[in-house]
């Protein structure tokens, strides 16, 4: 009926409610009220005034907004401006805060973390943990909005990881999720880290038995000369041969000082012996 009366709606008012040659108004309590146009639309409304000005609200579509949800969304915007706010205008900022936040994937957020750290790491290093991310990660996760990311998501795309035997790998992947997810609170992106609870239920690494030993002088000589014949650089040669000598770690020959090769060649528990004078 058009302009009808201001008493309140009813379920079966509003599915009676058909269009007419001309747009009409179905009023209930409190200034809410369903548009409905001659091309059969039918919207929900909210006239309210705010510094001097009348405005109008829309809440959406009926039926996808029932009666009651048109109602509770009355009744919110009420609040919001008993306490001096602009409904339409907090309505803006909220809609403009959940499609940036539908923009801050997981990826985005990652490549931002990996530009800042990449420049203090070694580029190997960097060209590493961007690879991890471009295999293992993106592909499962990398779309998905930052405040969107569930642990039960994150344990999935390390699931395919160790589905390929790649415990490790997994465990690392873990590692740097944990890495952008901190640097994503510091920076006040999100305030919740999924990955974070996500580590007991990973396979553990199975246990390491012993580890491969060349025992034959014969088949000694014959890794030293693949190591000799190798294209890599004569540092990384000679690297290999002096760790054959003394046993040491590959990070403690790469820190090691000339006082640490005398120490070694004394050793008598490893080749170290060998050294020249």
């Amino acid at each position: 009926m058009p302009a009808g009366s201001k008493t309140e709606l009813t379920d079966m008012r509003l599915r009676a409610a058909k269009p007419t040659t001309k747009p009409y108004k179905l009023f209930d309590a409190h200034q809410l009220y369903l548009h409905v146009s001659p091309s059969g639309g039918r919207h929900w409304r909210w006239k309210y005034r705010y510094d001097g000005k009348e405005k109008l609200l829309s809440f959406g579509a009926y039926p996808l907004i029932g009666l009651a949800k048109a109602r509770a969304k009355r009744d919110e915007a009420r609040r919001l401006l008993a306490d001096g706010v602009d409904p339409g205008v907090a309505k803006k900022v909220r809609i403009e805060a959940n499609v940036a936040a539908s923009r801050l994937t997981f990826e985005k957020v990652a490549r931002e973390w990996h530009e800042i750290n990449a420049s203090q790491w070694a580029k190997i290093h960097a060209a590493d943990v961007l690879r991890c991310f471009e295999r293992d990660i993106f592909p499962g996760i990398g779309a998905i909005p930052l405040r969107d990311l569930t642990p039960p998501k994150i344990l999935e795309t390390l699931r395919a990881i160790e589905a390929r035997s790649a415990i490790e790998t997994a465990k690392r992947a873990r590692q740097r999720v944990l890495a952008v997810f901190s640097y994503a609170i510091a920076s006040g992106l999100t305030d919740n880290d999924p990955a974070e609870k996500v580590g007991a239920a990973l396979k553990p690494l199975p246990r390491k038995g012993r580890q491969p030993a060349i025992t034959d002088i014969k088949q000694l000589r014959v890794m030293l000369k693949a190591v000799d014949d190798d294209p890599a650089r004569p540092v990384t040669r000679l690297a290999l041969r002096l760790i054959a000598f003394t046993a040491v770690r590959p990070g403690e020959l790469r820190g090691a000082r000339w006082s640490d090769l005398r120490i070694w060649k004394e050793n008598p528990r490893s080749g170290a012996s060998l050294l020249p004078g």
